[in-house]
């Protein structure tokens, strides 16, 4: 019976996104975190993010798809979390084992300078480097091509060159 499969099949994807969820908490959580700086906005996007994957879980084509899909929706319920809120936050206070590093200066101007880029160059950013995820998965995330992400990743490092003045990336 095909329409039994089919139910069966989306709890299996609802088993498998609601794994990658808990095993993932912390990042996704650090991600929203690093969009809105504050911690109750992480949290109501990171629970907007579950509610979503949950309530589309069917359109999730295969395990491998996972974490891009969850990651792309995280984005999504964080950009739009910018647009309502039509501001940008930056960095106030960074984690306590940060703090007590003796390059804080240096780390704060560069989460500050992450932070005024453009919405779609800070998302390329924060995934490549915040996240350590490849530019194909940035692009399936992001859904844009794979030469749009080298290209926005091109220009938020040159733009950050500029204004921190130094070599990065």
């Amino acid at each position: 019976d095909k329409q039994g499969g089919g139910d069966g099949c989306v709890e299996g994807q609802k088993a498998l996104i609601t794994d990658f969820i808990y095993g993932n908490q912390a990042a996704l959580y650090r991600l929203a975190f690093a969009y809105t700086r504050s911690r109750e906005a992480a949290l109501d996007i990171v629970q907007d993010t579950v509610v979503q994957a949950l309530t589309h879980a069917a359109s999730l084509r295969s395990a491998e798809a996972v974490k891009p899909w969850v990651y792309r929706i995280l984005v999504n319920e964080s950009l739009a979390y910018l647009r309502r809120n039509k501001r940008f936050l930056f960095v106030e206070t960074l984690p306590e084992q940060q703090a007590e590093d003796a390059d804080i200066g240096e780390r704060l101007d560069v989460y500050r300078a992450v932070e005024r880029l453009d919405p779609k160059l800070r998302t390329v950013v924060m995934l490549r480097f915040y996240e350590d995820m490849r530019l194909e998965d940035i692009a399936h995330i992001t859904g844009a091509n794979l030469s749009t992400v080298k290209s926005r990743l091109y220009t938020a490092l040159g733009r950050l060159r500029e204004e921190l003045g130094c070599d990065i990336g």
